[in-house]
């Protein structure tokens, strides 16, 4: 747990908005490459890693997008204060007085002083087309100074923290989903090799908008399963209706997602995908939820329909607080999904068939 809460830490750190996840894929290019993995990369900014089984067998593509959501430099005042575009599923009531950064430079979305505002500014929302970030320059010419310019991403500051007594409780921002992206980063560098095949480490990119990447690697890998490891909210709050909303908390093990996107338009899980993850967990002993998430999708829903179709699901991990930059989450449920995928790379010299016939 202590090297898992390691990683995640150091990855959080590191800024990816989506659209420029550069800085993530030389961080985790390095680490591969250093531990002798067959490493590669793509246009679409993907990074790929590979470990062999020692006889011929299948391919399992597991994905963790890296990818964080957050803003873009939209335009620079004459001042040199800052405009922004939101990348992502960026809150706008989280946005005043929340500290950022932006090309290494540490601002703040500024806020009118509290003695001068009205009622309405007191208790409603503003747009953030209405708001703007201080980086303490004084003109627009100090800003470029700075090398900053239209089309820069911006990501929030907010490090990883333990919370309350539980060792195991953090929260911060990115964990959606660098907390997926450390899990597969361990699996690859220290988990168990394929009993046979080919286990595919997919890094990817864009999922927080539109699923990009993972559409790309599922069609350059056509993998015979593909996992997608991400993180997913929860229903274990004051706010939430366990039965109505949402029956996944955090501390209880992955999520292990039926259906995803409204009406099922995300993934439906394949049902032997299903039955194969269901019969791994009870041998193994790992615990698992069961859901059906209505409100979002991940990369699994992409990949099930790249080439002639994959048998694609997810396993997610609980996290409160979504697409805020204090997201919270349970590391016992990370370590349950690790034993999980490692359970399935040791049965993939004899993985189900998944045609339906």
């Amino acid at each position: 747990m202590q090297t898992l809460l390691t990683l995640i830490r150091a990855l959080t750190e590191i800024d990816a908005i989506s659209g420029d996840e550069r800085p993530l894929v030389r961080f985790l290019a390095k680490r591969l490459s250093e531990a002798g993995l067959e490493v590669s990369g793509d246009a679409a900014g993907n990074l790929f890693a590979v470990r062999r089984g020692a006889r011929p067998g299948p391919t399992l593509l597991v994905a963790a997008h890296m990818d964080e959501i957050g803003m873009m430099v939209k335009s620079i005042e004459r001042e040199g204060f800052l405009r922004f575009e939101k990348v992502g599923g960026v809150i706008d009531a989280l946005l005043p007085a929340r500290v950022v950064r932006v090309k290494g430079v540490t601002g703040i979305v500024g806020i009118k002083a509290g003695h001068y505002m009205s009622e309405a500014e007191r208790t409603q929302v503003r747009r953030h087309t209405e708001m703007y970030i201080d980086i303490g320059c004084k003109s627009a010419d100090e800003v470029a100074a700075l090398g900053i310019r239209i089309g820069d991403p911006i990501a929030f500051v907010s490090p990883v923290v333990q919370v309350g007594p539980n060792p195991a409780l953090v929260a911060g921002k990115a964990l959606d989903n660098r907390a997926g992206c450390a899990l597969l980063l361990h699996l690859l560098l220290d988990g168990p090799a394929p009993a046979a095949g080919t286990l595919v480490g997919a890094f990817t990119v864009q999922e927080e908008v539109g699923l990009k990447g993972a559409a790309v690697a599922a069609e350059r890998w056509r993998p015979d399963l593909a996992l997608a490891v991400d993180t997913m909210p929860t229903g274990d709050t004051p706010d939430m209706s366990w039965q109505k909303d949402l029956n996944v908390g955090i501390g209880r093990g992955p999520a292990i997602q039926v259906m995803s996107g409204a009406g099922g338009r995300g993934n439906l899980l394949h049902p032997v995908v299903r039955d194969f993850l269901t019969a791994v967990a009870t041998e193994d002993e790992v615990p698992v939820q069961y859901c059906t998430f209505t409100g979002g999708n991940n990369d699994s829903a992409a990949m099930a329909w790249a080439a002639e179709g994959v048998a694609a699901g997810s396993l997610t991990l609980p996290r409160r607080y979504s697409h805020s930059p204090v997201e919270l989450m349970d590391l016992n449920d990370a370590v349950a999904a690790y034993r999980l995928m490692a359970g399935v790379l040791g049965r993939m010299d004899r993985l189900p068939s998944f045609t339906f016939l």
